[in-house]
């Protein structure tokens, strides 16, 4: 008999530092009013003394302590992110082993802003095919990446992780799925570019920042109408059943076109980058963890939720769940 992937607990984790939009104001040519006005965002969690990794492994054991499940049955330990500790060894493998998960294998997915709804759909096929259950984390420490005199990236991003442990049930609990890539418009959203040039056999190339970098009107309407027509297809006339929709927190004005777009009533569409900004593949599981604290989400009560991700690749991912 096959099994289905059941998201069977939820967890997030941000540091302990909070910089409000009048914080950068302080250090940068903005102000709260600006920040707000154009995005929906308040305030953000910045890590001082920790990396992604570290993030991520908080997450991993609080699924632990919640679930109560033996931590050398986890069968595997996947991380979305853009913002690794290393190249090698990936977040996935540090938080592995800091957690004692010795008969899982472990591997990183990096798609950005879409990376934890690849990461659920890859973590669901491994239950469909064999696995009995798994961590699926996203996490970033996106404050490492930014150029923080730029004040059109700077003030959108922050740090934190979130995640869910995937368990094998008879039921089907992922519906639908929609993935999708197009790298001809990848420069619309760099991160870490490392040049060639390392060696004593090339020649040196034209310079090129390792800071995030994004055109924010391209991305803004990629989102808007790429996302959204994905979207469309995806729900087709499950619309009315569908109870919440948890999309990738970029900014708020996104989520407003989205519901108008969709015909969806504006209050399915769950916010919360007000407190946290943009924290790349964390932000979706974030949220979710915070709806299921909030008795808005109950896991179990087999509720129908639409979780969406869009972002540098240029990539986006949806899918429709029971949960």
């Amino acid at each position: 008999m096959m099994n289905f992937g059941k998201i069977t607990a939820t967890a997030r984790y941000v540091p302990e530092q909070i910089v409000t939009n009048d914080q950068l104001a302080e250090v940068m040519d903005t102000s709260d009013e600006w920040i707000y006005s154009r995005t929906g965002i308040k305030a953000r969690h910045i890590a001082t003394t920790e990396n992604t990794s570290d993030l991520c492994i908080k997450v991993a054991q609080q699924l632990l302590a919640e679930s109560q499940i033996d931590v050398e049955s986890i069968d595997f330990v996947i991380v979305a992110t853009m913002s690794p500790d290393y190249n090698s060894p990936s977040v996935a493998c540090l938080v592995q082993g800091a957690i004692g998960a010795i008969n899982a294998f472990a591997f990183d997915i990096s798609a950005a802003c879409a990376g934890f709804v690849y990461a659920l759909s890859m973590g669901e096929k491994l239950i469909r095919t064999g696995s009995k259950n798994g961590l699926v984390i996203g996490g970033e420490v996106m404050s490492k990446v930014l150029d923080w005199e730029d004040r059109s990236t700077a003030v959108l991003f922050g740090d934190g992780a979130g995640g869910v442990l995937l368990e094998a049930s008879e039921q089907r609990h992922l519906l639908k799925e929609s993935l999708h890539a197009d790298g001809t418009r990848g420069q619309a959203l760099t991160s870490g570019f490392a040049n060639s040039q390392n060696n004593p056999f090339t020649k040196l190339l034209p310079k090129q920042t390792a800071c995030l970098q994004m055109n924010g009107r391209e991305i803004f309407d990629f989102a808007t109408r790429d996302v959204a027509k994905s979207l469309a297809t995806l729900i087709g006339d499950e619309d009315a059943s569908i109870d919440y929709y948890l999309l990738h927190q970029a900014n708020s004005r996104i989520l407003d076109k989205m519901a108008r777009k969709l015909k969806v009533e504006r209050h399915k569409f769950l916010q919360n980058m007000d407190k946290y900004g943009n924290t790349s593949s964390a932000t979706i599981p974030i949220l979710l963890h915070e709806a299921v604290e909030a008795e808005t989400i109950v896991l179990g009560n087999n509720q129908k939720v639409v979780l969406s991700g869009f972002g540098g690749g240029l990539t986006w991912a949806s899918v429709l769940m029971i949960l």
